[in-house]
């Protein structure tokens, strides 16, 4: 029998098995965090910081995708100041480069604007960056935008922990972090690539994208990719 641990999470006590995460212990109450890098059957990499959560006794916020949930812990996952600070992530996302939901493929269907959406972020206080990154089109069947990443790494850990082809990368620092392949090879270049399409169901923006969709019609099967994980444990 796996040891069983109890904590508090928005004042309901909760059980799990030790070794799971707050995230996965919210999850199992039926609590909802958000979370933009985060996917089942993915390894937690705490790199959006959306999950954040307060934690008694603790001053700052702590990613609860990657915080092991302990005995006796109270945890609270919606406050102002969590609320505040989730909305300040997603002005900075959509400043940070050129978002422009409009004429995108993955409008309607993006999880970082539903998330804008729910957060209710109507404006963006901050100065945008408007930086040009290159679109990678030398893929036979599929287009890297870096103006719509938000460097997540779902793409990286899908293409290394499921397909097991080990084809994306980041290079960089700061806002100009971006996505590569081969050692900053084209796409259409990487001799590692399967061409299975798992990094672009896993995008949570229009980042990746099939090439032929027009706005709003690029619908990613990301959670398909969750179930195959989890029956398989992850590796294909």
């Amino acid at each position: 029998m796996p040891n069983m641990i109890s904590l508090r999470i928005d004042g309901e006590l909760v059980r799990v098995e030790e070794g799971h995460t707050i995230f996965q212990a919210a999850e199992a109450a039926g609590k909802q965090i958000p979370g933009l890098c985060q996917m089942k059957g993915l390894s937690p990499v705490g790199a959006c910081r959306l999950c954040v959560v307060e934690l008694a006794g603790v001053n700052r916020l702590l990613p609860s995708c990657t915080t092991p949930a302990q005995e006796g812990m109270s945890v609270t996952t919606q406050s102002a100041r969590i609320k505040s600070y989730r909305r300040m992530i997603v002005e900075l996302l959509l400043a940070e480069r050129n978002h422009i939901c409009a004429v995108c493929v993955s409008n309607n269907h993006c999880e970082l604007q539903a998330l804008a959406m729910k957060l209710g972020v109507t404006h963006v206080r901050y100065t945008y960056a408007y930086r040009s990154f290159p679109v990678d089109t030398s893929h036979p069947r599929f287009v890297l935008d870096h103006n719509r990443c938000i460097v997540c790494t779902r793409c990286v850990r899908v293409c290394a922990e499921m397909e097991g082809a080990h084809v994306w990368d980041v290079m960089g620092r700061g806002v100009g972090s971006r996505l590569v392949c081969e050692l900053n090879r084209s796409w259409g270049q990487a001799s590692s690539c399967t061409g299975c399409g798992k990094c672009v169901q896993v995008c949570p923006t229009g980042a990746l994208a099939e090439k032929g969709c027009a706005v709003e019609e690029m619908i990613k099967r990301g959670q398909s990719i969750s179930r195959l994980a989890e029956t398989r444990g992850g590796v294909l």
